[in-house]
């Protein structure tokens, strides 16, 4: 049966005088304008118009074809439909190997046909072919940042920044903003098609990616030698049957060694750091007394595990614990709540119930979200504070109650009772012993064990088999800000056991993936040879979010001065504490008095 007559693309921007794109003389020369070589230019062949006289369309047949090369046109949704069927089903690193592997075989192909029909082209001009190919099936718009190729030695150099990258948008659109780069068979692409051309190893890797909440995805692609460890892209890429890569192979990466603690499953009282110690030794001392208690700090610092440890090592620890959390009752229902309430107090009260006060008489009664309570629950919880007995609503008789009280806050109750907001009486019958619990920030020692202690737990809870942490999540971990605190990382642990590899190790990757913002202030040692620099922009800091602008990861700063790097060390410790110089001390672990006299001489304080 005779063949449709195929029509090329350019033919039919001719016949219909539809123009190609946006690859007009001017902006090819200028994106060609970074290449370092010569013979560049918007004419240099192949050129677009070149690459376009390729491609040809059989309607009748059923076919397309890119030269000799038999092409498919697919909806980008189909891809991201089988991509995330991929990652769902055999993780993240296995469907980033497959994509990977897929893409670079795709630009080995493109790399082919270039070298089949322009033979004697410039090799960077050939190398920009790619560009356009890659343009021209609609996967990714690219932009020349720079590129240098030595023909003598091979080394090659490239940076490019991808714009529309067809994999972003799908990947985005499946799992949200992440904390890696995902445009993995355009970077597979890039490697197959570099790699082949100029017939040696050419290693890309994302740098950026919109996938994490940058602007726009950018890559470097240099020769295997140049890049200091290859082994990560080796294990994706396993390109063998194209490059040869034993010379690059390295052994699998370990798990970061992380101190153990015999705390039982599922109590958050670990820790090792002074500050945890020093609300440990407050707490043993209080416990044997009936003193009520009250624990401030910030959400999700372990308020209610302190005030449940408190009772178990107390005297009445056979007795009931009874935990309020006073911000969830209603205020209409607070008073009956606490206090009990009598048959017909008021409509649908049928039968006589106990409070809480009741039901913790002999024990502890924890009272959460202190400062949340109203006026008029305040004043009754002062006078049965102080009267040791309580009324139910709609009661004649007093009920005596033996109940120790623990009260926590996140709020500044005595800036509550400045502002006429919180009782001064009360403020005072509940601040007769208070322990403070400083945020997870400020004791950064704890987090490691704290990190071993969930990962057992949510191991054992989900049946994981992940076998521990990469360093570059440690470092991620010790180094993030945990505006949740204890409760953040416990959830950031469990998320990761349920999507990390089995046998695998959990990776930044699969800790930060809703939006959460790592800091890229982190000081580094980066070391060169015998000497090093301190370097204030972290590599493995990377944005987890479009809420940060970080600097890119390739700037790197200037050596400093020790008198310099002294002031900026204390400087970034003081702004951290908001001028506390006692909790910028503990930060950079000296005392208050150290710390005074060195900022004082660099006119920090």
């Amino acid at each position: 049966m005779p063949t449709s007559p195929r029509i090329s693309l350019a033919d039919v921007a001719r016949a219909t005088g539809t123009a190609l794109g946006n690859f007009d003389a001017a902006s090819v020369a200028k994106a060609l304008g970074g290449f370092a070589g010569t013979r560049m230019g918007g004419d240099a062949h192949p050129t677009i118009a070149d690459i376009s006289e390729c491609l040809f369309f059989s309607p009748g047949d059923g076919r397309i074809w890119l030269q000799d090369q038999r092409m498919v046109l697919l909806h980008t949704e189909a891809l991201g439909s089988l991509r995330r069927e991929m990652i769902d089903s055999l993780g993240q690193a296995q469907a980033r190997g497959l994509l990977t592997r897929a893409g670079y075989v795709s630009g080995a192909r493109d790399a082919q046909l270039v070298r089949k029909q322009w033979p004697e082209a410039d090799p960077l001009a050939a190398a920009i072919a790619g560009t356009r190919l890659h343009a021209l099936e609609g996967v990714v718009k690219v932009e020349l940042v720079s590129a240098s190729y030595d023909p003598d030695t091979g080394s090659y150099e490239g940076e490019f920044l991808w714009h529309n990258a067809s994999e972003d948008d799908e990947h985005i659109a499946a799992y949200g903003i992440g904390g890696s780069p995902a445009c993995w068979m355009q970077v597979g692409y890039a490697t197959g098609y570099v790699s082949t051309l100029l017939g040696h190893l050419v290693v890309f890797r994302e740098i950026n990616c919109r996938s994490m909440g940058d602007a726009h995805c950018r890559v470097v692609g240099k020769s295997a030698d140049l890049w200091d460890d290859v082994e990560e892209d080796m294990r994706y890429l396993n390109a063998k049957e194209f490059v040869d890569t034993a010379a690059y192979a390295r052994p699998a990466p370990r798990a970061a060694d992380l101190p153990s603690s015999d705390a039982p499953a599922g109590d958050a009282m670990v820790g090792a750091s002074s500050a945890f110690n020093a609300a440990c030794h407050q707490l043993s001392r209080v416990a044997r007394t009936t003193a009520t208690v009250l624990f401030t700090g910030e959400s999700g610092v372990g308020k209610e595990k302190f005030a449940s440890m408190l009772h178990k090592i107390s005297p009445r620890k056979d007795q009931p614990f009874v935990a309020v959390n006073c911000a969830a009752i209603p205020e209409t229902l607070i008073e009956s709540e606490l206090f009990g309430v009598e048959r017909g107090a008021y409509t649908g009260a049928s039968v006589s119930r106990p409070g809480r006060f009741e039901r913790a008489s002999g024990g502890t009664l924890f009272l959460d979200e202190i400062g949340s309570l109203s006026f008029v629950a305040q004043g009754k919880l002062l006078r049965a504070l102080q009267e040791g007995e309580i009324e139910r609503v709609g009661g004649t008789r007093s009920i005596a109650v033996d109940v120790r009280v623990v009260a926590a806050t996140n709020e500044t109750l005595r800036q509550a009772v400045r502002e006429g907001k919180f009782r001064e009486d009360l403020f005072f019958r509940l601040n007769v012993f208070p322990i403070h619990l400083p945020p997870l920030r400020e004791r950064r020692d704890d987090i490691p064990l704290l990190m071993n202690h969930f990962l057992n737990h949510y191991r054992h809870k989900h049946a994981g088999q992940t076998t521990g942490f990469t360093q570059a999540a440690v470092r991620a971990l010790l180094n993030y800000d945990f505006p949740g605190n204890i409760r953040e990382l416990q959830n950031l642990i469990e998320r990761a056991v349920i999507m990390a590899d089995a046998g695998g190790l959990i990776d930044i990757h699969h800790l930060f993936t809703s939006g959460e913002t790592l800091t890229a202030d982190v000081m580094t040692l980066r070391l060169q040879g015998d000497s090093g620099t301190l370097n204030f922009a972290a590599p493995t800091a990377a944005p987890a979010s479009a809420a940060i602008g970080t600097p890119p990861p390739h700037a790197a700063l200037a050596p400093q001065s020790l008198e310099q790097t002294e002031r900026d060390t204390l400087a970034r410790a003081i702004a951290a504490s908001k001028g506390n110089l006692s909790a910028a001390a503990r930060l950079l672990d000296t005392t208050r008095a150290k710390l005074a006299f060195r900022a004082k001489k660099h006119g920090l304080v």
